[in-house]
């Protein structure tokens, strides 16, 4: 059985939205290489059946996209990719066509929350007919996501109920979305795509203010993450890099998973205990009061 059940790759901390729920990066910005992100392949076939082209960043500006695939697929791994989705048109192809994709995650709460100027009607219809050729013509999975609710009930987003209507429109839908959504967070639109609400995403921040030693966390259990620069990250919330364990390009990944600072998480969380800072601010972890 492999150790984690999904490893997340940055291959680029570049963004073409500037959205408000982001925290931005401060660290160089940067794309992964080729050879770079076929080294990181060999060194996490090991641990993992699944890689996430995620962390921070819009992996679709990265211009190795469709080689990244290709050695997802000779590495026989399987890829995910999380985007905001205004590129969608643009790899589309290259997308479809990968025998190694096995799911794309659209965040339509990136729309409004940005500040570009980009057109409501051509975003959502590419991504629409996207997802439409996508599910017809592979066994891609669609994941359309609305991760903006200040509570379980009310959204913040004012673009919700225009994103419903065209949705329903679109897959002739005989029910209404948004109250389909009021009783469960995600709903099935068609074969092998599928539309989730949640809370707003708030990243985790080391200068936030404490919640707490107790807590539990899957980070270094179910995943890693990997940054653009090779740094070893205990999970993908730790956008930038405040809990380094290592440069995989410079020590091997089994060495710094058996470091005494990764070990040391690890068997914090297991008594239910926080012992990095980030990890003692974030909400995403299930703490135990």
């Amino acid at each position: 059985m492999k150790k984690f059940k999904r490893i997340y790759i940055e291959i680029t901390n570049v963004c073409n939205l500037e959205c408000d729920f982001c925290p931005k990066t401060s660290r160089k910005l940067g794309f992964m290489e080729e050879k770079s992100f076929e080294y990181i392949l060999k060194s996490v076939k090991p641990y993992s059946d699944y890689v996430y082209f995620h962390l921070m960043g819009e992996p679709f500006l990265n211009t190795n996209l469709k080689r990244f695939l290709e050695l997802s697929d000779e590495y026989k791994l399987k890829a995910n990719i999380t985007t905001n989705g205004t590129l969608i048109n643009e790899v589309k192809n290259i997308l479809i066509k990968s025998p190694a994709l096995r799911q794309v995650n659209i965040s339509l709460h990136s729309f409004e929350a940005n500040n570009k100027e980009i057109k409501f009607e051509e975003y959502i219809n590419n991504i629409i007919a996207f997802s439409k050729e996508a599910t017809e013509k592979s066994n891609i999975i669609c994941s359309l996501r609305l991760w903006n609710l200040d509570t379980k009930y009310k959204a913040s987003n004012n673009m919700n109920i225009d994103i419903f209507k065209v949705l329903e429109e679109s897959f002739n839908l005989d029910y209404d979305l948004k109250e389909q959504l009021k009783e469960k967070n995600s709903v099935k639109l068609s074969k092998n795509l599928y539309l989730s609400m949640g809370e707003k995403f708030k990243w985790p921040s080391i200068n936030s203010d404490e919640l707490g030693e107790r807590a539990f966390c899957y980070g270094l259990r179910d995943q890693i993450g990997i940054l653009v620069d090779g740094t070893v990250v205990p999970c993908c919330l730790d956008s930038e890099g405040n809990i380094p364990l290592g440069n995989i390009f410079e020590t091997k990944l089994d060495d710094i998973l058996n470091s005494k600072k990764a070990k040391d998480i690890y068997e914090g969380f297991s008594r239910r205990v926080a012992v990095e800072e980030l990890c003692k601010k974030c909400g995403f972890i299930n703490r135990i009061r």
